[in-house]
């Protein structure tokens, strides 16, 4: 593959899997309207592996610190002190709806992939449901609280999010921020839930992929970009969140989804 192709796709891939704008709904409106194919398994597994890697690096001591509470929560059994057990569990909880969500419908949402209409529909959503959260009101004040049934709707949020133009990010940032849960711990829910998430579809993607030929310096290029990209959007859309701006991005989609409503006419 071209080297400015990679780099494009990578960076495309950085800045849209993060920020709230849906990076399959960007990429299959790039391969309508630009021609631009969707890149081949391979590289798309080292473009996920370099976004991943960037979730790692900026929650890095938070995911050190759920794992070390979920095993003291399993030896002693100390639910309410333990706020890092909790959370562990809540992602747990959340990724069943998602894992069941993409396994009986893989096959549909896949053909949704070749549907320009529904891109289009689905962005506008997306910005429907980013312009909530302008109104959302946090009911529940205490840092790194996310209930059962709060992980359960999220965990719905990211399975719908497989539908190319809804945005994961925007998705379960919203559900968290519209059920009560505060500002920084549903970001930081939203990007820790994403992880097996992101590593279930890798793994299934590298299992098809495996035997694929590739030149390997684009795609290990692909994956520099896209995890320096991405840092740099988490890091920016981490900044929206904490002030309470993530309903500016509704402005992005909306046009955007209409723009590609528009073309699927055509």
């Amino acid at each position: 593959m071209d080297m400015l192709k990679t780099i494009f796709l990578a960076i495309v891939q950085g800045l849209t899997e993060f920020l709230p704008v849906s990076s399959s709904g960007h990429l299959v409106i790039f391969e309508h309207a630009l021609h631009v194919k969707r890149p081949g398994l391979i590289l798309e597994v080292a473009l996920h592996l370099g976004t991943l890697l960037a979730i790692v690096v900026v929650y890095r001591r938070e995911i050190w610190g759920i794992i070390r509470g979920f095993f003291v929560l399993i030896a002693r059994r100390n639910w309410r002190e333990n706020v890092s057990g909790r959370f562990a569990v809540a992602i747990v909880v959340g990724s069943v709806p998602t894992a069941a969500i993409g396994l009986v419908f893989k096959a549909a949402l896949e053909r949704m992939f070749e549907s320009l209409t529904v891109v289009g529909i689905a962005l506008v959503v997306t910005a429907l449901a980013l312009g909530l959260t302008r109104y959302a009101k946090e009911k529940n004040r205490d840092a790194g609280d996310v209930g059962l049934l709060q992980a359960v709707l999220i965990g719905i949020a990211q399975g719908i999010a497989i539908i190319p133009g809804i945005s994961r990010s925007g998705s379960t940032i919203s559900c968290g921020l519209l059920f009560g849960v505060n500002r920084e711990t549903a970001a930081r829910y939203s990007f820790l839930l994403s992880i097996p998430a992101i590593l279930g579809a890798t793994v299934l993607e590298a299992r098809d992929a495996a035997a694929q030929q590739m030149n390997w310096l684009p795609v290990i290029l692909g994956a520099i970009v896209s995890f320096g990209v991405g840092y740099l959007a988490l890091r920016l859309l981490l900044r929206f969140v904490k002030r309470g701006k993530l309903h500016l991005f509704a402005w992005y989609c909306l046009p955007v989804g209409l723009l590609a409503f528009v073309l699927s006419l055509g």
